[in-house]
């Protein structure tokens, strides 16, 4: 007699490609014969879904520019009316697909939805956003920060914050609020992780927790590489120079690449870069090689440096080979993620908007030559072999019941 499988559906809000690239790399690893594996994103993003022996739903998110500019003003991400419509599309979904589990990344609506449903509502998370997980908050690149001098800047950010976490909470308490849904309060890490279970895409070797409850786990680093070929100059890389990998991923700091390339172009480097499209190859040092996208595992792995802007994908790329990190920060995420790096010893921070080529050539230099960044860096990578995201997540599914 056959197994009945589970369904699993996962809904990923696709406002940056890593929210689309974890839940998926999450989905590939499921047993395809114990789990009816389900995908729900917005369009554009069928290409990774090659192979991945799943169903795709079409999910409407607000697009990545807004997203990004409501980071980058400091401004609530959503209002009520767009979660609202969240809410009814995702009902809609649920109705069609009648999971036995949700699992959805960054998708806030959920925390209403998936209870209307009665369907147990599984959230992917990083633990820097975590109620139990410590916190000292440096002010982002924000209008604030562009103005003051960074100190003063700082310290008008850590009085405002807990102003400002609670203007991001009012649009989702209201729609709860309407659903008769009791107010999650003013914490925007509740917000962020209001679900029935809570992983985190993490080690508390980086991110340590207090008094966790039995409901949220850490899975470990959570690695996707979108699907590309390498370029024609992939194996043509000049010998006897050390490599360094660039890439600014999705987030919003493409403008920053110029200025970068050109910093390393007096320094014996070899440059790989992923561009995303955003510079003209006749403009480029003659020790840089670029491509609109690269495989972004395989180019950590060859790497002896990862330059970034401090997300949470391209650096656990980069710890998981053993490579030190270089995060160029731009919004809050991206300063919390790079907190737990610089605790750890396996990389730098610098600010996005005080960015100067002298400050970037002495990290890297740095990061390079001396023997703790990287000491360090293999110190992650042996943490994060003892994690098995997928192994986890399948643990917990077998804990929840079927529909």
């Amino acid at each position: 007699m056959e197994m009945e499988r589970k369904k699993i559906l996962f809904v990923a809000e696709a406002v940056t490609l890593a929210h689309v690239g974890r839940p998926l790399a999450l989905a590939r690893t499921l047993d395809r014969q114990r789990y009816d594996v389900h995908f729900a994103c917005a369009p554009g993003y069928e290409p990774f879904f090659k192979d991945a022996q799943l169903r795709h739903w079409p999910l409407i998110s607000i697009s990545s520019a807004r997203f990004l500019a409501a980071l980058a003003a400091g401004k609530p991400v959503y209002d009520a009316r767009a979660l609202h419509q969240y809410v009814l599309d995702d009902m809609r979904l649920l109705q069609a697909v009648r999971p036995d589990v949700v699992i959805g990344d960054f998708r806030l609506s959920l925390s209403v939805s998936a209870r209307l449903a009665e369907v147990p509502y599984v959230a992917l998370a990083n633990a820097y956003w975590s109620p139990y997980v410590n916190q000292h908050y440096q002010v982002p690149a924000l209008p604030l920060s562009r103005v003051l001098p960074i100190a003063l800047a700082d310290r008008l950010f850590r009085l405002v914050r807990p102003l400002a976490f609670a203007l991001h909470c009012r649009p989702l308490n209201r729609v709860r609020r309407a659903y008769r849904m009791p107010s999650l309060g003013y914490d925007l890490r509740r917000i962020y992780t209001d679900a029935d279970h809570v992983l985190y895409a993490d080690i508390p070797e980086m991110f340590p927790a207090h008094d966790l409850p039995i409901t949220h786990a850490y899975l470990g680093p959570v690695t996707w590489s979108p699907p590309t070929e390498p370029p024609s100059w992939w194996d043509a890389l000049p010998d006897g120079r050390e490599l360094v990998y660039v890439t600014l991923g999705s987030s919003g700091q493409g403008a920053l690449l110029p200025r970068i390339l050109q910093a390393l172009a007096p320094l014996p480097v070899t440059v790989m870069a992923a561009t995303a499209g955003t510079i003209e190859p006749g403009l480029l040092p003659d020790n840089v090689h670029i491509a609109s996208y690269l495989p972004g595992e395989q180019a950590a792995q060859r790497s002896r440096l990862v330059i970034c802007n401090g997300g949470s994908p391209t650096c656990q790329q980069a710890l998981a080979a053993g490579v030190p990190v270089l995060g160029i920060a731009g919004n809050l995420d991206q300063y919390l993620n790079m907190a737990g790096v610089v605790r750890s010893g396996a990389g730098v921070l610098l600010r996005s908007d005080r960015l100067e080529e002298q400050a970037l050539r002495s990290a890297v230099l740095h990061l390079l030559h001396d023997p703790e960044p990287r000491t360090a860096a293999g110190r992650v990578a042996e943490h994060f072999q003892r994690y098995h995201a997928g192994a986890r997540l399948t643990a917990l599914l077998a804990q929840l019941p079927g529909q």
